[in-house]
């Protein structure tokens, strides 16, 4: 009787810490504006380790606080993440987009996780190692995507959020006055 007892409580120890790590890869964002809910981003350490310890280290420093969903484009998906210029304070300045956090960039850590709606992946410019705190959230599925662009995670709660962020005009999909992050953080750090 005292064996079972004792693998039942490791058991439970073992699930309690398994609960602990999933909540460490669990990113929470608060979004207001037009839209106001939250969208929690599962992230997948183990497909892409590098680009989502830079985004759990901007959350947790607070750089996302307060970034705008600068270019959403309907039917695709919602970008956001420019720590640099994607502030309301700065969005002003029309480089919403342009910019990244002091960090280096990172190399690309492609796999074979298709685009599909919910999937969270890394913005870069042309060279494929020139993420570095962009990302966006697919509203569809974008096959054309897939081994293009690093997956970080995928979205488990929230979707409605997402579809219903304020959509861009034009082909590029930036937005006059966006929605915004008003605060991102890990589940575990609540």
């Amino acid at each position: 009787m005292r064996g079972l007892l004792l693998a039942a409580l490791a058991a439970l120890g073992l699930a309690t810490a398994a609960l602990a790590q999933d909540a460490q890869n669990v990113l929470v964002i608060d979004v207001e504006g037009e839209v106001a809910g939250t969208i929690e981003i599962e992230l997948l350490p183990e497909v892409a380790p590098q680009h989502v310890e830079r985004i759990k280290t901007l959350a947790r420093d607070g750089a996302y606080d307060g970034v705008a969903f600068h270019r959403v484009i309907d039917g695709f998906m919602a970008q956001t993440g420019d720590v640099e210029f994607g502030t309301r304070e700065a969005f002003g300045q029309g480089r919403a987009g342009t910019g990244g956090s002091a960090l280096p960039d990172l190399p690309a850590e492609f796999s074979d996780i298709p685009f599909d709606t919910g999937v969270v992946g890394m913005a870069r410019s042309q060279s494929p190692d020139s993420a570095n705190s962009q990302f966006f959230i697919m509203t569809a599925p974008a096959p054309h995507l897939n081994g293009q662009y690093t997956v970080v995670g995928r979205v488990i709660a929230g979707q409605d959020v997402v579809d219903a962020i304020k959509r861009g005009g034009g082909s590029n999909g930036m937005v006059a006055d966006p929605d915004v992050m008003a605060r991102v953080h890990l589940k575990a750090e609540e």
